[in-house]
C-alpha cells in the first residue's frame, strides 16, 4: 500500500485501473453489478417526483372553463384550443402556478341527443354548471337555444356595464321568455310536443321586437374578423347552409347563471377579438 493512502483509497485506485482496461460491455456489466441498487433507487425517486409534479399541475383548480359545443373545425388535427388556453392565462392575468384554463372543444350535442355519448355530455355539462365550473358556453343557434330554454344563461342587460351593453348590443341573441311558460307540460310527451312546435316557429333571435318577452342571453359571433372564425370553428354552419327557426344558424356565446364572475367570459370574448 502506498504511503499516506488509506485502504479505501487503494481500493478505489485499483478499481480505476481495472475499469480503464475494460470494454464498453464490460464497463456496463461492472457498473450494473456495483451500482444496480443505487440506479434503481434514483430512477424510482425521479419517477415519483415527475408523477407528483404532474398530479399537482393536473389538480389545480380551473380559473376559467369554456365549452365550445359542436365546435367542429373541419381540420384533421387542431390544437388551437390548447394554444388558446396558454395564451388566455397570460391575457387574463391568471397565475399559471395556481390555476389552469380549459377551452373544451370535445363536447357534441344534437337536437335529439339520443346517443349514449351525447347523454354523457349533457350529464357532464349539468354537473359542471351545478358546481359553477363552466364560465362560458359557445354553441350553434339550435343547441344554444335548447340551453336558453332551460333558463341557463344570465340576462346580459343585468350583468353588463353601460359601456359593455352598448358595445355588444347589435350582436345580442334574444330568447322569448314567454315560451318558458308554454313548456310546462304535464308529461314528457306533452313537453316534447310543445318544444317541437316552438322549434317549428320562424323566429329572428336578433330582433327583440318580434318577441313577447325578449331577453338578451347571448352574443352572436360574426363569421369573420375574430379568432374563432380564423381557426375554422363553426365554419360548417355556413358551408352546410344550416338553418334554425327559419334563419341561418349562427354561433352564440352565453354566460351560465352558475358562473360567479361573468367578467371572465367577457374577457374571453375580448381575447377572441369579438369587439
Amino acid at each position: 500500500m502506498a504511503a499516506g493512502n488509506s485502504v479505501h483509497d487503494e481500493i478505489k485506485e485499483q478499481q480505476k485501473k481495472a475499469f480503464a482496461t475494460m470494454s464498453t460491455k464490460e464497463k456496463f456489466a461492472y457498473f450494473w453489478d456495483y451500482y444496480k441498487i443505487h440506479t434503481i433507487v434514483v430512477i424510482c425517486v425521479i419517477a415519483f417526483v415527475i408523477s407528483f409534479v404532474r398530479q399537482i399541475q393536473e389538480n389545480k383548480p380551473y380559473a376559467f372553463y369554456a365549452v365550445l359545443m359542436n365546435a367542429f373545425s373541419g381540420l384533421d388535427s387542431n390544437d388551437t384550443n390548447v394554444m388558446w388556453e396558454n395564451e388566455f392565462l397570460e391575457y387574463a392575468g391568471i397565475d399559471p402556478e395556481t390555476y389552469r384554463v380549459c377551452i373544451d372543444t370535445s363536447l357534441t350535442q344534437s337536437a335529439d341527443g339520443g346517443s349514449q355519448y351525447e347523454m354523457a355530455n349533457r350529464q357532464k355539462m349539468a354537473a359542471m354548471m351545478h358546481t359553477g365550473d363552466i364560465h362560458a358556453i359557445i354553441a350553434d343557434t339550435e343547441t344554444f337555444e335548447s340551453y336558453a330554454h332551460m333558463e341557463t344563461f344570465y340576462d346580459l342587460s343585468e350583468v353588463l356595464t353601460e359601456d359593455e351593453f352598448a358595445l355588444y348590443q347589435d350582436l345580442f341573441y334574444y330568447t322569448d321568455a314567454s315560451a318558458f311558460d308554454e313548456e310546462d307540460g304535464d308529461t314528457l310527451t306533452e313537453m316534447e310536443a310543445i318544444q317541437k312546435a316552438y322549434y317549428a316557429k320562424v323566429i329572428d333571435h336578433s330582433d327583440p321586437s318580434t318577441m313577447e318577452k325578449p331577453i338578451p342571453v347571448g352574443i352572436r359571433i360574426p363569421t369573420s374578423g375574430n379568432k374563432l372564425a380564423d381557426a375554422g370553428y363553426y365554419r360548417y354552419l355556413q358551408e352546410g347552409d344550416y338553418s334554425f327557426q327559419g334563419y341561418p344558424m349562427e354561433t352564440v356565446a352565453g354566460i351560465p347563471l352558475s358562473a360567479e364572475d361573468p367578467s371572465l367570459a367577457l374577457q374571453f370574448l375580448s381575447f377572441l377579438n369579438i369587439r
